[in-house]
């Protein structure tokens, strides 16, 4: 979950600065929109890794998933997550209302981060001795 969280984070920074360039029209580094994508498909992978593990997990250790509110915290993150990569690659001049959508969804993911981090915790210690 750290490293999702350091993923999102870099993000935020990079998109930040994509930003910036775009409306004080100064000059981007050529590689900063793939390193955006590079980490928007790395954190794509890693909560799709998190929910097998979590289900897995739970499922080994519990028989069934529907013991806390982690569950839909987790898939309205994922969810989350695909629907911004998702209008990600609808970001064009002939889609406007692709980038608001794209910013709308991870400002919404800071929300969702939160929510499933809190209830993460909870899970959690139910694990521990």
């Amino acid at each position: 979950m750290g490293i999702s969280l350091l993923a999102y984070l870099l993000l935020a920074l990079s998109g930040g600065w994509i930003v910036y360039a775009r409306r004080n029209q100064k000059q981007r580094p050529s590689w900063l929109r793939p390193l955006h994508y590079w980490l928007g498909g790395s954190l794509v992978v890693l909560v799709l890794l998190l929910l097998a593990i979590g289900v897995v997990g739970t499922l080994g250790h519990y028989g069934n998933l529907g013991h806390s509110s982690h569950l839909p915290a987790g898939l309205s993150v994922v969810c989350l997550v695909l629907f911004s990569a998702w209008s990600a690659t609808q970001i064009s001049p002939k889609h406007p209302w692709a980038r608001p959508l794209h910013v709308g969804a991870n400002i919404t993911l800071l929300v969702g981060f939160t929510v499933v981090s809190l209830t993460g915790w909870t899970v959690v210690q139910k694990y521990l001795p």
